[in-house]
C-alpha cells in the first residue's frame, strides 16, 4: 500500500518521474525488501539472518586452523615415507660433515617474513598464519567488522552432526571442553559457565539451551560437558548456528556476560564434525538486513521465540568487568 502511495506520487500519471526509473532505483528495491520481511513467520526471519550474518564475530580462521590441525594429527605418513626421509636427512648430515664449509654471518631463515619498510623484528609464518582475515596489517578491521580488541576470550568445543538415514531428522551433539583467557575484572567470587544456544527455524517445541556447571575463580576452567540438540527435519544444518555465551554466575541477580560467539553449523556440515576454539567477542555484528530482522522481531512481544531471538543478538558485555 505505501509503495503504490509513493509510485503515484513521483509518477503522477506520467507527468512526474518515469516508472521505469523508480524500478531501477536500488533505494526503492531496498524498501521492498524491507517491507517483505514484516509478513514473514518469525522461523523464517531467523532463517534469513542466520545465512545473511556471516561475520558476527571474529571465528572462522580459529576453526580452519584446527581442523587442519586435526586432519595432520589423524593421517600420518606412510612408514616407508617415514623411513626415506630419516635416511635422506642422514644422507644429507653426512656430506655437510665432509664439506665442513667456512663459517659464514648467519642468514634469516626461509620461513621468517618482514613487513614492507619495516625495521622491526620478523614475523614467523606461522603467527602470520593465525591472524584474523578481517584485520589489516595496521590491527584495525574493515567497517562493520569485529576488531581484535574484541577479544575476550576463547572456549574450546567438540561439535558432532548426525543425520537419522531414514527420517532425516538432523542431531547435534555439543561438547563444552574449556574456557581460555578470559578477559573479566571482579573483586568478588568468579565463577564463569558457558551457555549455548541453538538458533534456528522450528525449534519452538524443542530444546534450545544447555549450560555447564560454574567453576570458582578460575579463568581457565575446563567443562567436559556433553549436551544434545535436536533439530528435526524440516530444513538443512546449514540454517541453524550455536550461539556461545560465556558469563559470570551471580546469586539471585542477573548473570554478567562475558563473552559471546558465533558457530555456524555450515562450516561443519561436510566433515560432519568440528574440534575448534571459539573466539569470544563483546558483542555481536550484524549488517542493515540483520538489524532491519532484529527490530522487526523486537515488536512481536508475544512470541517467545522472538524474544528469545533479540535477546541473544542484542546482549552485550557487561562494563564491570572491563579492568
Amino acid at each position: 500500500m505505501a509503495l503504490d502511495k509513493i509510485k503515484s506520487y513521483f509518477h503522477a500519471s506520467g507527468s512526474g518521474l518515469r516508472k521505469a526509473f523508480l524500478e531501477r532505483s536500488e533505494e526503492l528495491q531496498s524498501l521492498r525488501y524491507a517491507l517483505s520481511l514484516y509478513t514473514q513467520t518469525t522461523d523464517t526471519l531467523i532463517k534469513t539472518f542466520v545465512k545473511n550474518q556471516t561475520t558476527q564475530v571474529i571465528r572462522k580462521n580459529r576453526i580452519e586452523a584446527t581442523e587442519r590441525k586435526k586432519v595432520e594429527e589423524e593421517e600420518p605418513p606412510p612408514p616407508d615415507e617415514k623411513k626415506k626421509k630419516k635416511r635422506k636427512k642422514k644422507k644429507e648430515k653426512e656430506g655437510e660433515a665432509k664439506a665442513e664449509p667456512e663459517a659464514k654471518p648467519a642468514e634469516p631463515e626461509p620461513t621468517d617474513l618482514a613487513l614492507p619498510d619495516s625495521t622491526g623484528p620478523k614475523v614467523p609464518f606461522e603467527i602470520i598464519e593465525k591472524i584474523e582475515p578481517t584485520v589489516n596489517i595496521q590491527g584495525s578491521a574493515p567497517p562493520d567488522l569485529p576488531s581484535t580488541s574484541d577479544n575476550v576470550g576463547e572456549v574450546s568445543i567438540q561439535v558432532d552432526l548426525f543425520t537419522h538415514p531414514g527420517t532425516g531428522e538432523h542431531k547435534v551433539t555439543v561438547k563444552v571442553v574449556a574456557a581460555n583467557d578470559l578477559k573479566w575484572h571482579t573483586t568478588s567470587m568468579f565463577r564463569p559457565f558457558v551457555e549455548v544456544n541453538m538458533i534456528g527455524p522450528h525449534l519452538s517445541d524443542k530444546r534450545r539451551k544447555h549450560s555447564t556447571k560454574s567453576k570458582s575463580n578460575n579463568w581457565a576452567p575446563k567443562y567436559n560437558e556433553t549436551f544434545h540438540f535436536i533439530l528435526g527435519n524440516e530444513d538443512e544444518p546449514d540454517a541453524y548456528e550455536l550461539n556461545i555465551c560465556v558469563k559470570d554466575y551471580c546469586f539471585a541477580r542477573e548473570d554478567h556476560l562475558i563473552g559471546i560467539g558465533i558457530l555456524q553449523l555450515r562450516d561443519i556440515v561436510e566433515p560432519g564434525s568440528c574440534a575448534c576454539w571459539t573466539v569470544l567477542g563483546k558483542s555481536l555484528y550484524m549488517n542493515d538486513t540483520g538489524w532491519t530482522i532484529l527490530r522487526i522481531l523486537s515488536q512481536r512481544t508475544n512470541d517467545e521465540v522472538a524474544r528469545e531471538f533479540v535477546r541473544l543478538k542484542s546482549e552485550c558485555r557487561s562494563v564491570g568487568g572491563e579492568p
